[in-house]
């Protein structure tokens, strides 16, 4: 009995020490960019990335016990030619698996939105047709492709979230999204719907759209403010920028929502992510709480849904992960932002940054009296730095080269690059801006600048709550120096104030208690989770 008691006991240890192996030898081969677990379970020879999961100890959101990692929880679907857009899966391999679940209703539009954009997209006879409607200038209907046309706009964090407002909006109203391949646009992003382009191409009529502005008659707010609306025009622009007027407003109204259904082709502008007043149109409400049952994963979900690095820019991601991140043991991102005119590096800022991160124990101190040498074994940390101005890291990587840590943990500071100005025309410019929004996205913990759409876009990808850095008033940092966000979701920055039924202005941070003001911008709009 004795002899049997031992053998089960060491039997359990020796699967036990396997299976920690195995594990082990996982965790490897991610940092070296192979697959955990190959399956052909798709018939193609395509391969998915497999982690096994606990599902949530509540039992919500029927989470699968096994998520394909490779096609982010069933975000994507396989079938896309991978040489051509190796971010689109290679990505599973850098971030760590998303605690948030898109819904099973989310994956079903998403499924029927990618139909209708092969079925109504560029080249297709379904869109020669509505073209040529267009063309005609006349009072034309709608029909069974409709389109929403996205035109560039802004710095890159900005034309981020706009895409992804305006791919929302063309799932609620059953559109076709093409988007404006300008500023760079076409050279950044794979295409994100399969066998079809989402890139408006170059022939399209109308050659002036890029010209609209606030003031043009073509607007659909001065069309309402002159009441110069036709019974279905050829098409309308919506003008939601910040710069929007109070009737340009009104497109978040549900009975200016019904009249621009019988619109077949909307020309879209804006700078803002205006996904949160959507959640206010009580025609879209009932629609939007299935799609998103968990409040704050919109961009989450919708953001590692389109945006994937083109190949270029994909390149310069891991190549520099790879050479500098890949190995610490924990990665932290610092990302810092000032609205001056100088270009700094300001020691107000510096100060902040040092207090926010100290004070939260995101670094630790540094000891100045003891020139103490840190074990070879030490825990170490990766802190990515992206700015435009090269002195914040400079004196951050000063302060912990001279001087060891508190804890004992070695601090690597690493910034890509500095470009000193922002230049939102420029081709390469863009590219290292992207490549720098989806470096800090793969940080563990997040430090980011108010008002910034850049830290914006970073923390919708990489689903963190980051600290945010609260904005200075008078170059003097600020008391508290930062607190940690309530939500991952982007802040709205020029959201109406206008109740629609009862046509007065109100409060819109207070009508919904999922849309609240945002911590950075107490006049904005962001989407919170209740539960």
């Amino acid at each position: 009995m004795l002899l049997l008691r031992w053998s089960v006991s060491a039997g359990a240890l020796l699967v036990f020490g396997v299976l920690l192996l195995l594990l082990l030898a996982g965790g490897s081969a991610a940092r070296r960019g192979q697959f955990i677990h190959a399956d052909s379970s798709d018939g193609a020879g395509r391969h998915d990335l497999r982690l096994v999961r606990p599902p949530p100890e509540d039992g919500t959101s029927g989470s699968p016990e096994v998520v394909k990692d490779k096609l982010l929880g069933g975000l994507l679907v396989p079938g896309f030619d991978e040489q051509a857009c190796l971010s689109r899966y290679q990505s599973a391999l850098y971030r760590q698996p998303s605690p948030h679940f898109p819904s099973t209703y989310l994956l079903e539009r998403l499924r029927e939105h990618e139909a209708l954009q092969k079925k109504c997209g560029p080249h297709t006879e379904f869109y020669r047709k509505a073209v040529e409607q267009l063309k005609s200038g006349q009072d034309i209907k709608v029909m069974d492709c409709n389109y929403l046309v996205w035109i560039a706009y802004s710095g890159l964090g900005n034309r981020i979230l706009t895409i992804a407002s305006a791919f929302l909006y063309s799932i609620l109203t059953n559109r076709v999204l093409l988007v404006d391949g300008d500023k760079g646009t076409a050279d950044l992003f794979c295409e994100p719907f399969p066998e079809t382009s989402w890139f408006l191409p170059p022939d399209f009529p109308t050659k002036h759209l890029k010209n609209f502005s606030a003031g043009s008659p073509e607007s659909y707010g001065n069309m309402l403010k002159s009441k110069a609306l036709q019974s279905s025009p050829a098409f309308l622009y919506l003008h939601l920028a910040h710069d929007y007027s109070d009737f340009d407003k009104l497109f978040f109204c549900e009975d200016n929502q019904q009249y621009l259904q019988t619109i077949p082709w909307l020309i879209l502008k804006s700078d803002n992510y205006f996904v949160p007043s959507l959640f206010l149109i009580p025609a879209y409400q009932e629609e939007l709480m299935k799609l998103f049952p968990q409040r704050d994963t919109v961009f989450h979900h919708l953001g590692r849904y389109l945006f994937h690095p083109s190949n270029v820019v994909w390149g310069m991601v891991t190549r520099y992960y790879d050479s500098y991140l890949a190995t610490a043991d924990e990665k932290l991102g610092i990302q810092i932002r000032v609205f001056d005119t100088e270009t700094g590096p300001f020691q107000h800022v510096l100060d902040q940054v040092l207090a926010c991160t100290l004070k939260e124990h995101l670094l630790p101190e540094v000891n100045t009296q003891e020139p103490v040498v840190p074990s070879r074994k030490a825990r170490s940390k990766a802190v990515l730095v992206t700015s435009l101005n090269s002195g914040y890291y400079e004196k951050f990587r000063n302060m912990y080269w001279e001087h060891p840590t508190t804890n004992g943990e070695t601090i690597s500071f690493h910034q890509p690059s500095h470009e000193e100005h922002q230049n939102s025309d420029k081709k390469m410019h863009n590219m290292k801006a992207w490549a720098e929004i989806y470096l800090l996205s793969l940080s563990d913990v997040m430090v980011t600048s108010a008002w910034s759409t850049f830290g914006y876009v970073a923390q919708g990808l990489g689903g963190l709550k980051p600290w945010l850095l609260f904005k200075p008033e008078n170059r003097t940092a600020p008391d508290p120096p930062c607190r940690q966000v309530l939500s991952m979701e982007p802040c709205f920055h020029a959201p109406p104030f206008y109740d629609c039924k009862a046509k007065r202005g109100v409060d819109t941070g207070k009508l919904v208690p999922h849309v609240r003001h945002c911590e950075d911008m107490s006049w904005g709009l962001k989407l919170v989770d209740q539960s």
